[in-house]
């Protein structure tokens, strides 16, 4: 959210208009509060039950949804009111290492412990199933001799935060980013 606060600060193409959480106390809450954005909390029966997240957000009129750190499933009213316009960043080379339960240090633990070669990012658009929607970039990059689930979080965190911000600038303008060569 910083990062994409900071590259899009000044833009006339995007900016960041709120923050949704559901985590209290969370530490995306005090650097948007520090960035004088605001932030709404959401509780799962707003989300599932009660069905309240496009009503909420309808007053921000947000023509795009970024996901980063947001753990639970998007329910299909929300899906449907933003179709093709919700986009998630992955840790993760998808389709490996994708789904329920995979994400932060799960994803690095498992890609170190299975003696992969490359890892990676992926964005990629929201669909009804964890991390199975259309993809719209990866970058990968080679894992080092000795590497550890934390200096792999390290790498992928870096690649992140430059490449996350650029990718929803190409998606925005009508465009898709090439990767770089890993």
């Amino acid at each position: 959210m910083e990062q994409l606060s900071h590259y899009f600060s000044g833009s006339h193409l995007a900016e960041v208009s709120a923050v949704v959480c559901n985590k209290a106390g969370a530490g995306v809450i005090a650097r948007a509060e520090k960035l004088g954005i605001p932030v709404v909390m959401v509780n799962r029966k707003q989300l599932y039950v009660d069905g309240e997240l496009p009503e909420i957000l309808r007053p921000l009129k947000p023509d795009l949804i970024i996901l980063a750190g947001f753990l639970w499933l998007i329910p299909e009213n929300v899906i449907s009111a933003y179709a093709g316009r919700i986009i998630n960043i992955h840790p993760a080379l998808l389709p490996a290492y994708g789904g329920k339960g995979m994400f932060g240090m799960n994803v690095h633990r498992a890609v170190v412990e299975a003696n992969e070669k490359h890892s990676g990012i992926t964005i990629h658009l929201v669909n009804e199933h964890y991390d199975e929607g259309e993809i719209l970039f990866q970058q990968r990059l080679a894992l080092q001799p000795g590497e550890t689930p934390e200096s792999l979080a390290e790498r992928i965190r870096q690649l992140e935060h430059y490449y996350f911000p650029r990718v929803v600038e190409a998606f925005l303008n009508g465009k898709r980013l090439n990767p770089s060569p890993a």
